[in-house]
């Protein structure tokens, strides 16, 4: 009996590997169909290929064995197309470099016609620019008038199309998609459709359709007055990141019950939560994060069943957490963060939840913890975002040994050696702007990316281990050296991980310490406003991959080590308010886009290398004693020539784990209008050229007025002349110029009155003549951007204009003799004083930067008051 079967099983396996063997014969010798050949080669020919990701779709080759390119099995005709194109983000980031993807127009109708059997089109990630759809289906082509290329379109197997994070795709119309009826899944995520109002009545045409994403593209219409839409099968549906200003519609609520997933973060949108969503009795994903929802967190999110996922952050939610979402034992994310939310949370609100594992609680208003100290929570954390009015640390949290992120915001709690011993296991640590009592000086931080800011952390610098690759401890109380951080026997073979290095205010002193060597791999460095002194070590040079030093407000001497031109990745330069002297180092990376040298003794002439810089939104070389002209080439910077500035980014974007990512915005102080102000995540929108309070003569080169992308100018107390061209009204996006305390002559030209976005001006102490330019704009001004003009007349000004023009000063006399020349220069000495007291009072604050924000508004303000008194008094006396 077992012979038997032996053989009958020898017999067996002959027979399936004959039929494994046929099969792959036959397949290998199938020969993909012309007609489909021919309409991948057309297709190819409406594509940009810069990288030759289709070099291999060539006749020579069977087309099933193009890249990309999927083919049925049995018959060998095309089923299918994918070819999304893989992009790394940059650490520092411009934007994604999508340079070597597929660019040009997708021609979709000519696939579907000549792909008679496609079934599966994937684009993703690409950079096309266009999608054309020439017409139409095949049940009523031709009966249609059709202007030529007539195309009929036999579209009844596509089934999957994606054509998302093609950023710079913009569809004007989705006509097109019902003759695709048989779209199943459809992924149009960041391409933007803000021109198509009508999508939701087309995309509902689909009466196949299961998974839709449509987020961030641009959609506005919610259609509120339709009642019920076609998706008979949807179950996946993401709406995110659109601009819906609305409440959620009524056509929502009557979704096929089927439905697991529900994405509408980021939209706009307003009013409570209806209970209505329960008709959606099967959900398991519900984001509604980063919207404005009011109202309390409604109880009845308690009885959905499956829920998984239920995110709320980041709205107006008021009152209590209910305690109904402790009931949701299937639970596994949990985050109601980032609301004014008051009351109590107790164990009573997480009771039943065994499968969490993110928790968010967080609340603008302070909420209060009244756990019991000896309760063990049913669930083991991943992540944990807490926010808390309570003076401890809740004891439940040194029972969670899954931690990878840990999160606490605007609390106050010790943190005792248990406590760094509990997060040294944690991937992600943030602690911010909370108050901390804690000594770092015999800490070892491990987490892969820790944010330790605005905490009152007190001692010398911790260490770091070698998993550390960012740090962020700025805005503490920390002191001490750097030395024992860069130069410490733990770092002495090498730290091949840390990117970001920030430790800007704080209390450090010391030198800058010349171990740089151990940290290669630093893309950002971070040290400002703290009291280190000494020079800049040469061993900065060994960190090629350099891309932002912020080394401002210390106090910090000599010249700039040569070494740092083998920085050449290095974007921003920031050592302003220092004692650093020599020339501007024109060698540094002509690539950067930020160099801050103010506030320093940099002496010598500006070399015409700096031209070179040809990336330059912000050049700041302020207060220093530099001299000579100013290089006609400045004109030529590409960046400030064209208003183009949304491509910098100034912002990094790290990848911390899993498809985690931690962005900082870089930032830097300017001088613009008038006042200090500090830019981040809006840097990028800054284009600045100051070179205020320098020796700088002849001048203002006619190359500099064609920088249309200018936003702020300011060459303020130098001894240039010459006059203000015409030209000046090329500057079309100037927001804020000063050209005061120099010796420039002639008329204001007319020009200037026309730049719209001009929101402040200083032309004071100059020897301008004639009347001031006509227009709401240039009056607009007060008299203190004119004053020390004496030949200038003309509102605001006091003086008055006379034809042929001459002018005089108007003088009245009373009574008293010349009681109202006595008290016109009374007053307007009482305001040259207050400017010369407003000044020395603004030096003091400058140099103290707790005092600095706070104390700019007040005095400007006070100046302004003067000013009004002044004017009106004289105004009344004459």
């Amino acid at each position: 009996m077992s012979k038997f079967l032996s053989q009958n099983a020898i017999i067996f396996v002959w027979l399936l590997c004959g039929i494994m063997f046929n099969t792959a014969f036959c397949s290998s010798n199938i020969r993909c169909n012309q007609q489909d050949m021919d309409g991948l080669l057309n297709f190819k020919q409406g594509v940009t290929d810069p990288s030759a990701v289709l070099s291999s779709w060539t006749s020579e080759l069977d087309c099933c064995h193009w890249k990309g390119v999927m083919c049925s099995n049995i018959t060998s005709r095309v089923t299918g197309i994918t070819l999304p194109c893989s992009t790394t983000l940059p650490i520092y980031r411009d934007e994604e470099d999508k340079s070597h993807c597929l660019t040009g127009s997708i021609h979709l109708s000519l696939l579907l016609v000549e792909l008679e059997f496609l079934d599966y089109l994937d684009f993703t990630n690409n950079d096309f620019l266009a999608l054309q759809f020439d017409y139409l289906h095949t049940h009523n082509c031709h009966s249609l008038s059709i202007p030529t290329p007539r195309l009929c379109v036999n579209s009844s197997t596509l089934r999957h199309l994606d054509l998302s994070l093609n950023w710079n795709l913009i569809i004007n119309s989705l006509q097109w998609l019902p003759y695709i009826s048989s779209l199943e899944y459809l992924n149009l995520r960041d391409i933007d459709l803000s021109m198509e109002s009508n999508w939701l009545q087309l995309v509902t045409m689909l009466p196949s359709l299961s998974f839709l994403n449509m987020r961030a593209c641009g959609l506005k219409d919610l259609s509120l007055s339709l009642q019920y839409t076609n998706f008979t099968k949807l179950e996946f549906l993401s709406l995110s990141a659109n601009e819906f200003n609305s409440e959620l519609p009524k056509w929502l609520f009557n979704l096929s019950s089927g439905i697991y997933h529900l994405d509408l973060s980021s939209s706009s949108l307003i009013g409570h939560l209806p209970k209505n969503l329960l008709n959606l009795r099967e959900l398991e994903y519900l984001n509604m994060e980063d919207n404005n929802f009011d109202g309390p967190i409604p109880d009845w999110l308690g009885h959905f069943k499956h829920l998984k996922s239920l995110i709320l952050g980041v709205n107006d939610f008021s009152g209590s957490i209910p305690t109904n979402l402790g009931n949701l034992s299937t639970l596994i994310d949990l985050d109601v963060a980032s609301n004014p939310l008051t009351g109590v949370v107790s164990e009573r609100n997480l009771a039943k939840l065994s499968k969490l594992k993110l928790l968010a609680i967080y609340s603008h208003s302070k909420l209060i913890f009244d756990f019991d100290s000896d309760w063990v929570p049913p669930f083991q954390l991943e992540e944990l975002v807490l926010g808390f009015s309570n003076p401890n640390l809740p004891t439940w949290l040194y029972t969670q040994r899954s931690l990878e992120t840990l999160t606490i915001w605007e609390s106050s709690f010790e943190a005792p050696d248990k406590f760094w011993n509990l997060v040294s296991s944690v991937i992600e640590l943030e602690l911010q702007d909370n108050l901390i009592d804690a000594n770092m000086s015999n800490v070892l931080l491990n987490s892969t990316v820790t944010v330790l800011s605005l905490n009152g952390l007190k001692g010398c610098l911790p260490q770091l281990s070698q998993q550390v690759t960012i740090v962020s401890l700025s805005n503490n109380s920390l002191s001490g050296e750097l030395s024992p951080l860069l130069c410490g026997h733990n770092v002495s073979n090498g730290k091949k991980n840390l990117l970001f290095l920030d430790i800007s205010l704080n209390n450090l002193s010391g030198g800058l310490t010349n171990c740089w060597k151990n940290w290669k791999s630093l893309v950002a460095i971070h040290l400002g406003s703290n009291n280190l002194s000494g020079k800049i070590p040469s061993s900065l040079g060994f960190l090629s991959n350099l891309t932002s030093l912020h080394l401002h407000e210390n106090k910090l001497h000599g010249d700039i080590p040569l070494s740092l031109q083998n920085c050449r990745s290095l974007l921003v330069f920031n050592v302003r308010n220092n004692q650093l002297s020599g020339n501007i180092p024109y060698w540094i990376s002509y690539g950067v886009l930020a160099l801050q040298l103010r506030s320093n003794h940099f002496s010598g002439k500006i070399s015409p290398q700096i031209c070179e810089m040809s990336s330059l939104i912000v050049l700041d070389i302020a207060q220093n004693t530099i001299s000579g002209d100013i290089p006609s080439c400045l004109g030529n910077i590409k960046t400030l020539l064209f208003n183009n500035i949304s491509r910098h980014k100034l912002s990094f974007e790290f990848p911390s784990f899993g498809d985690r990512y931690l962005i900082n915005d870089d930032n830097l102080e300017l001088v613009t209008k008038g006042q200090v102000l500090e830019y981040d995540r809006n840097l990028h929108f800054m284009t600045l050229i100051d070179m205020s309070s320098n020796n700088l003569s002849g001048t203002i080169p006619l190359q500099m007025y064609s920088l249309i992308g200018l936003h702020s100018l300011n060459l303020s107390n130098n001894k240039l002349s010459g006059k203000i061209p015409n030209e000046i009204g090329n500057m079309k996006n100037l927001e804020s110029l000063d050209f005061s305390t120099n010796q420039l002559c002639g008329e204001i030209p007319e020009s200037l009155s026309r730049l719209s976005f001009l929101g402040y001006l200083n032309l004071s102490f100059n020897n301008l003549t004639g009347k001031i330019p006509s227009g709401t704009q240039l009056q607009s001004f007060s008299a203190l951007s004119y004053m020390g003009n004496h030949d200038l007349c003309g509102l605001p000004l006091i003086k008055t204009c006379f034809p042929n023009d001459k002018h005089k000063d108007r003088e009245v006399v009373h009574e008293g003799g010349n009681q109202f020349n006595f008290l016109t220069w009374f007053y307007i000495g009482m305001e040259s004083g207050f400017v010369t007291g407003f000044l020395g009072v603004c030096c003091t604050i400058f140099l103290n930067r707790k005092l600095r924000h706070a104390s700019f508004k007040f005095l400007y303000d006070l100046k302004d008051r003067i000013h009004i008194m002044v004017v009106t008094n004289i105004n009344r006396f004459s």
